[in-house]
């Protein structure tokens, strides 16, 4: 692990104030002289310290949490587009439909209408839109930091975790990326759920590591495999076809360990309709009488 100097270490908690800052504060226009007041560094170098750190500029940052917001508030609530794009910073109607078909590649009521449809698995074919596979895989140490409070919000954690990991030397070419999932949504109020974002390391990584990082092993064995493309937002009818259908008849039980998420391409740099993503369930026991 690189051991970073008390001024890293001063940089690194500053620009966390600033993603925390960030991700609360959505629907107001982005003040670049603010941001700097909270990072308490000269309003003509702290951005470059930033996207140097962080990987994206302040702008490119703001405008992917705006998009992520709306697209689950319109997937997930009856709010009207119009109120939507106030909530994640675009009193402009026209601007908010632009930027988002742009990204999403439909409009935001079109999105709302087709996007729970476009995910569900279509009758005959669950196989083909949602590829399952079995894997054995040995246990796999992670580096992981906590989030509290909405699923769908846990790319607070991930940007924390980025930038703290590319100071601290923790990336490395075979570096992957994931989230952990111990709460169901459906049962458990949404300030209540926690959830893990990790990256892995080698299985001899022995560190001491700062708050608010803690060391994670995922454990060996028998592993269920699903892969999905599309946006984060429209994951649950995924989540509900793997587990409501798919592992009843598949003969195997699911082992007590929570569902994650393994990350295969950089949502910075990739469209959501092209989002890879796949799901992960351990299981214990198969019955060798069923075809999967």
């Amino acid at each position: 692990m690189t051991s970073l100097s008390p001024v890293q270490q001063s940089y690194e908690r500053r620009l966390i104030r600033v993603t925390q800052y960030l991700h609360e504060h959505l629907d107001q226009p982005l003040d670049l002289q603010k941001l700097a007041d909270l990072a308490c560094m000269s309003p003509y170098h702290w951005h470059r310290i930033y996207q140097g750190i962080h990987g994206e500029s302040v702008i490119a940052t703001l405008k992917r949490l705006r998009l992520q917001k709306a697209a689950t508030l319109l997937l997930r609530s009856d709010l009207p587009v119009k109120q939507i794009a106030v909530q994640v910073g675009y009193p402009n109607l026209q601007s908010f439909t632009r930027t988002f078909t742009q990204t999403y590649g439909l409009p935001p009521a079109r999105f709302r209408e087709t996007g729970n449809a476009l995910s569900l698995p279509v009758a005959g074919c669950a196989d083909t839109r949602y590829p399952v596979r079995l894997c054995e895989l040995p246990a796999q140490r992670l580096i992981q930091t906590v989030h509290q409070g909405s699923y769908m919000e846990i790319g607070r954690a991930f940007d924390v975790l980025n930038a703290c990991a590319g100071q601290r030397g923790w990336i490395g070419a075979e570096t992957e990326w994931m989230g952990i999932y111990p709460d169901d949504p459906a049962i458990t109020e949404e300030a209540a759920l926690q959830s893990y974002a990790a990256l892995s390391v080698p299985a001899d990584w022995q560190e001491v590591l700062p708050a608010p990082f803690s060391m994670r092993e995922l454990p060996a064995g028998t592993y269920a495999i699903l892969r999905y493309q599309g946006p984060y937002s429209a994951m649950q009818p995924v989540y509900q076809w793997f587990c409501g259908k798919w592992l009843p008849a598949s003969g195997y039980e699911v082992a007590a360990y929570p569902p994650f998420e393994k990350y295969l391409n950089n949502p910075r740099q990739t469209a959501p309709a092209e989002l890879l993503t796949d799901i992960y369930l351990l299981l214990n026991r198969v019955s060798k009488d069923t075809d999967i």
